[in-house]
């Protein structure tokens, strides 16, 4: 079985979307994982917007790196910059993406606003997770 793993700062937006997305798209034909450079706690902005789209990442827990897990995976996909200049060394045996994607914890205005900006990451890693799904 393959492995993916989806790596952010804090493992509370990007990581866990992708980790949602990916679940449910790849089925068993793969494990899927995410995790942070540190465990920020799982933002409730990313709960709410995934469950628009149907998927529950209610019940996911925000997690630092597993280096056995990182090493034994057959692709890495970072989702910002700090993950990808702080990810821990792999082998040449695992694959590596970059997705530079803008934090939507950082959104500012109002509520709307805020989901807005949260919808839109959500709604670009759901299509890049989709071109995976496809290779």
């Amino acid at each position: 079985m393959k492995q993916i793993y989806f790596l952010c700062t804090g493992n509370s937006c990007r990581s866990q979307m992708a980790e949602g997305f990916a679940k449910k798209l790849f089925g068993d034909q793969w494990r899927v994982a995410s995790a942070g450079i540190e465990a920020h706690g799982l933002n409730p902005n990313a709960v709410r917007v995934m469950a628009e789209k149907g998927i529950d990442i209610g019940k996911n827990k925000s997690k630092v790196i597993d280096v056995d897990y990182l090493n034994s995976s057959d692709l890495v996909v970072t989702l910002c910059g700090d993950a990808r200049d702080r990810c821990p060394v792999t082998p040449a045996t695992v694959a590596k993406q970059h997705w530079p994607l803008k934090d939507p914890a950082l959104a500012q205005g109002t509520a709307a606003e805020i989901l807005t900006v949260f919808r839109q990451v959500r709604d670009q890693i759901e299509l890049r997770i989709l071109d995976l799904a496809k290779q």
